[in-house]
């Protein structure tokens, strides 16, 4: 099947939904390279490439998914202004679209949001609200600014226009690797993995579609397994653009997720740290916790062995450099030792 859950307005998602979203954010989303790993093909014997999302401007794929949603508002919407709620990445990509624009935007967040990231907001000019310890404290408030002023809102994840502008990058894949077999798409609120797994099913169903996400506080991994979206209480991960709940009123993304994907993988912290230090030494290749759960999937040999290329989503590099420079001295001491 290529179709999913209805809306309320009885419409279903297509894969032409993706298509129209390519030609609308063609003035403002790049294509990102695709780049072969030599030394993870030869890990897993097979070749694996690296889509890398974190070359946006805005360092993360929101990008695709914030530009579709704000290019197809109204004029009288655009002219209210945008309100949000975010880990981070979208935050940044609603901020830096609404700018371009000309739209005044707002940007919920809680108190986890890394410094990196924080930054990267107040320099993109919208106006940053921090409310309590969680991604739902700050969409809870998100959604009062909607019916006290008026503001549109622009969902992270569980909206139709917001999937299909993550689903080009499916496309893109599907024009250059052609043996395509695996896609390896970091799991949170299930809007890239719908996406691409839409773009990519509808073309190929034997395409297989693994999800990672961190061990803990996974809340679409634990919603799958009771068959319903639940709520987690949050956990300090370096994975931390994958935390927050998933909505219990979830319309599209939970059915999506639970229909497309072939399978998925968990984590651990450790191995999250390891990989995103491992790509800088390797590849040079800068990524933030929840894009490096896509290589630890790889190292950790979760890839089943088959014929065919792979495709890991390197999906941002939002990331605090102090961060960073411990990784890379923790596990360069424990290579000298």
């Amino acid at each position: 099947m290529t179709n999913t859950k209805q809306s309320k307005e009885g419409k279903d998602m297509e894969i032409g939904d993706v298509w129209e979203a390519r030609k609308r954010i063609s003035a403002i989303v790049n294509k990102t390279p695709l780049i072969q790993s030599n030394i993870l093909s030869e890990k897993i014997g097979r070749p694996v490439y690296l889509k890398l999302e974190n070359v946006h401007e805005v360092g993360a794929f929101k990008i695709r998914g914030a530009a579709n949603k704000i290019l197809s508002l109204s004029e009288e919407e655009k002219r209210r202004g945008v309100v949000t709620y975010s880990t981070g990445n979208h935050g940044m990509a609603v901020a830096f679209v609404a700018k371009k624009l000309g739209i005044d935007a707002v940007v919920c967040i809680s108190n986890r949001v890394p410094k990196a990231k924080v930054d990267s907001l107040k320099r993109l000019g919208a106006q940053i609200v921090v409310v309590g310890d969680s991604q739902d404290a700050a969409g809870e408030y998100c959604y009062k600014l909607e019916r006290e002023k008026g503001l549109t809102v622009i969902q992270p994840f569980d909206d139709p226009h917001v999937i299909a502008g993550q689903g080009t990058i499916g496309l893109e894949l599907l024009e250059d690797l052609p043996n395509l077999t695996d896609v390896i798409v970091p799991l949170s609120g299930g809007g890239l993995l719908s996406g691409i797994s839409l773009a990519l099913k509808s073309n190929d169903r034997a395409i297989r579609v693994t999800g990672v996400s961190m061990e803990q506080s996974a809340v679409m991994y634990e919603s799958l397994n009771v068959g319903k979206p639940v709520e987690l209480e949050e956990s300090e991960t370096l994975a931390d653009s994958l935390l927050g709940g998933i909505g219990l009123d979830n319309q599209y993304t939970f059915k999506m997720v639970q229909q497309y994907m072939d399978d998925v993988v968990l984590i651990p912290e450790e191995e999250i740290a390891y990989s995103m230090a491992y790509m800088i030494d390797k590849h040079r290749i800068v990524m933030e916790g929840a894009a490096a759960t896509g290589i630890a999937a790889v190292l950790g040999n979760n890839i089943p062995h088959q014929e065919g290329d792979v495709a890991v989503i390197i999906s941002g590099n939002n990331v605090d450099i102090s961060t960073l420079l411990k990784l890379i001295q923790k596990y360069t001491l424990e290579k000298k030792g």
